[in-house]
């Protein structure tokens, strides 16, 4: 990958692909899952978390020996796979169990045909046994094989113990490999895999955007069948935690990342990112960006706003255009519309927060909060000076600069008065250069 970042920790729409792996492990009805660490542990293992058992491989002597220091871990039933096969699909796992179970075999092989086979290790079959042979090792008569291997795997859990033990690195490498293991089974058989991209694993930042694109091809396709309009699929970037209800409008470049939920009847883009949130039913977001926060019914954001981690939006507020909310409560039928930053503020019902209002939240050590109470009437350009409390159904007048608290249905006016100096600026004024 020629990174700093080990490979299995790589984002596929936003998600790990380790965790991909993980998730499709688990929904195949797997109890224990067991994730083989060497490069990088440190920060693999955070990414598993509690989702399965790490078990570190100090020295990186071989796939084979990556299974044998797991090798306490070995049920009835084991599945081997590889970390970079993210679109393994979960059927497809549950099928080569069955398929080694029916046939009471040692292990099953998940195969495919590739258009091309070189490079790939050959299935070469002799009778009930399976050998997988190299590209480099493979004999004249060998080379029109097209079946090769995928590098997963089913085995007999009291097979895979015992083949583990007459495994050696007897070879230039000096590796135990576990394509040796399947040489030593008295009956194998292999499942093909019709979809070559879900085996299809990564070496590179190439083949990264590949499987990303069919993912992103995978998930979109869903959406649409459940009744989510996507207008440009090859624009949409959805992470497959998202949840999206019916008659939802995705437009062109989109990207929803994290554990979003998005209701019924929503629109949503153009060119918006949208992170961990949830947006009610009915709302409209347009070329904004939403990260940890909430957003109820009937809202509407944007176009170009900002809403922050930890902001609550209540149902029928209006977010307008190069406005940001971070941390802050907007009450029912409030409107922040034109060029302003609330933060750290909790506001009523009904309040219309005047173009240009800020909240001045921070002292430069802590972080203070302002409250304005419902039906509030926050005049153009004011500065509101935390701490402080606007109390319901007040006015501010445009261009204040409010410090103190200001009582309920009063109107507060806190700006300089205006002085004028007449013909101050008149040409040939002295002190003033002729414009001639």
């Amino acid at each position: 990958m020629k990174s700093t970042t080990p490979k299995v920790a790589h984002k596929i729409l936003g998600k790990e692909m380790i965790r991909w792996i993980l998730d499709a492990v688990r929904a195949a009805g797997v109890n224990r899952m067991v994730v083989v660490t060497g490069h990088g542990a440190e920060v693999v293992e955070p990414l598993v978390n509690n989702a399965a058992i790490t078990v570190r491989q100090e020295e990186q002597l071989g796939t084979g020996h990556a299974v044998m220091v797991a090798s306490d871990y070995i049920d009835d039933e084991v599945l081997v796979l590889p970390g970079d096969v993210p679109l393994i699909r979960s059927a497809t796992l549950k099928e080569l169990v069955m398929k080694r179970v029916a046939g009471n075999s040692d292990l099953a092989v998940l195969t495919f045909v590739p258009k091309d086979p070189s490079g790939y290790g050959r299935i070469v079959r002799e009778g009930d046994r399976i050998r997988i042979v190299e590209d480099a090792d493979l004999s004249e008569s060998m080379k029109g094989i097209s079946e090769v291997n995928s590098s997963i795997y089913a085995f007999r859990g009291s097979f895979l113990s015992e083949a583990l033990k007459q495994l050696t690195n007897d070879n230039a490498q000096k590796e135990y490999y576990l394509t040796d293991v399947v040489g030593y089974a008295n009956k194998a058989t292999t499942l093909i895999c019709d979809d070559h991209e879900e085996v299809h694993g990564i070496n590179n930042r190439s083949q990264l955007a590949q499987v990303q694109k069919k993912a992103q091809e995978r998930i979109n396709f869903i959406l649409m069948e459940n009744g989510v309009t996507i207008q440009d699929p090859d624009t949409a970037y959805i992470s497959p935690e998202v949840v999206i209800g019916q008659d939802t409008v995705i437009e062109p470049n989109v990207l929803l990342s994290g554990y979003t939920v998005i209701g019924e009847s929503c629109v949503v883009g153009p060119m918006t990112r949208v992170n961990n949130s949830q947006i009610g039913n009915g709302s409209v977001v347009l070329r904004s960006e939403i990260d940890n926060a909430r957003i109820k019914d009937n809202v509407t954001v944007g176009p170009f706003a900002r809403i922050r981690s930890g902001t609550v939006l209540e149902s029928d507020s209006r977010i307008g255009n190069y406005v940001e909310i971070k941390n802050s409560l907007i009450g029912r039928g409030t409107k922040v519309q034109h060029l302003s930053y609330i933060g750290d503020a909790h506001l009523g019902e009904d309040v219309n927060i005047g173009a240009g209002t800020i909240t001045c939240n921070y002292d430069g050590k802590k972080k203070h909060r302002t409250v304005i109470e419902d039906r509030v009437f926050v005049g153009s350009n004011t500065a509101l000076v935390a701490p402080v409390k606007i109390g319901e159904g007040a006015v501010i007048a445009a261009g204040s600069t409010v410090t103190e608290d200001v009582a309920p249905y009063s109107l507060a006016i806190a700006r300089a008065r205006q002085i004028e100096k007449t013909d101050r600026y008149r040409p040939g004024t002295p002190g003033k250069e002729s414009e001639e």
